[in-house]
């Protein structure tokens, strides 16, 4: 599982004209499936997402979580995570889960997140989105749960 996480003052998601999920500040984040995840690649997500300190503390680090800063997460599933563009110049998404497997683990994570109190907005799984993004910083972190380096 895939996750590029982005520290936003604002986020919304549109689908057809209009704004199905929409945060303040917090976490866009873009999560993709593989066809090899599981229930522990969203646990694996699931604790980085949640733990993950990028937010400035009164001295200015980033020290803070998104719970300490009461921030949001707007989760828009994005199968493109999985391209593979190494050869050719068409990407290659073999890697990536199909829908009904993708969509459950994707669901899986938004309820975990809900689950630990976090204010969780979401696209629609699968549809064509409009993503607006007000970056913070800009800090993005790239996540894989199953990269080791």
């Amino acid at each position: 599982m895939r996750a590029v996480i982005q520290r936003v003052l604002s986020s919304q998601v549109i689908v057809q004209g209009e704004t199905v999920g929409q945060i303040g500040q917090g976490f866009n984040v873009l999560v993709g499936i593989s066809v090899e995840d599981t229930t522990e690649d969203v646990k694996y997500i699931f604790e980085k997402v949640k733990g993950l300190r990028v937010f400035e503390d009164e001295e200015g680090k980033m020290n803070l979580s998104l719970t300490e800063v009461q921030g949001e997460i707007l989760l828009i599933s994005q199968f493109t995570l999985y391209g593979d563009a190494r050869k050719g110049r068409r990407p290659s998404f073999i890697h990536a889960a199909k829908g009904e497997q993708a969509e459950a683990l994707y669901e899986e994570l938004a309820a975990k997140l809900r689950a630990e109190g976090l204010p969780v907005a979401k696209g629609i799984f699968g549809a064509d989105m409009k993503v607006h993004i007000e970056n913070d910083g800009p800090v993005t972190i790239l996540l894989d749960s199953k990269k080791t380096f």
